[in-house]
């Protein structure tokens, strides 16, 4: 389907840009979300005779974007997740999630599920970058700190990485389990059982060289 762009749309066009579309993709997001109209002869006029207000109006919307932009760009937010002992998520970061823990303080910006562009899900612990688009000229990158408490958080906002904490307190404790007091008693055992052995054969050879005096 041919439409006219009525805003930018990523990897698709600017403003008046008359551009081919999947059926679907025009029905099901771009004309009903007012990104666009078909075009055809009427809507050409249309657009053609409302132009300058629609670059107007999308200047004005793109300005207050940058200025509301502030509040969030490079903002860091904390979501505190149960995890295996591998780091993996019980489940995954949703983009409601994310909204709601950009929108909890009330103080920045009201972001919208439809501007987090959530590149692949998060599944794991970690820091990960996620893009707003407050406008379509206008995106900023956050970080979503997904850890299992408040005290990894911190630990992985100074740039610690906690799953390779913890494979590394996993090693330790099993090399201390390795070096435990059981292990040396078993040890001691097996040492006692093999000094046990070669007295009874260092018994036996005597024995044996006691009958052969005799005869």
């Amino acid at each position: 389907m041919d439409i006219i762009l009525l805003e930018r749309v990523e990897n698709l066009g600017s403003i008046g840009d008359v551009v081919t579309v999947k059926n679907g993709y025009a029905r099901n997001f771009l004309l009903p979300n007012k990104k666009a109209l078909r075009a055809n002869a009427a809507n050409k006029k249309v657009f053609e005779a409302n132009r300058q207000q629609i670059e107007a109006d999308n200047e004005a919307k793109r300005k207050e974007a940058e200025a509301a932009s502030g509040s969030i760009d490079g903002k860091q937010i904390v979501l505190i997740r149960a995890s295996s002992a591998s780091g993996q998520l019980y489940g995954s970061v949703s983009v409601r999630d994310i909204v709601e823990a950009l929108n909890a303080d009330g103080k920045s910006t009201v972001v919208e599920k439809s501007m987090v562009i959530l590149e692949k899900p998060i599944k794991s612990l970690g820091v990960f970058d996620v893009r707003i688009r407050l406008h379509p000229e206008v995106s900023v990158t956050i970080q979503a700190n997904v850890a299992r408490s408040d005290d990894e958080a911190d630990l992985q906002k100074d740039g610690v990485d906690v799953i390779q904490q913890m494979f590394e307190e996993d090693q330790a404790e099993l090399a201390a389990a390795a070096l435990s007091p059981d292990s040396e008693d078993e040890g001691d055992q097996a040492g006692n059982d093999e000094a046990g052995e070669q007295a009874a054969e260092s018994a036996e050879t005597e024995e044996q060289d006691e009958t052969e005096d005799k005869e």
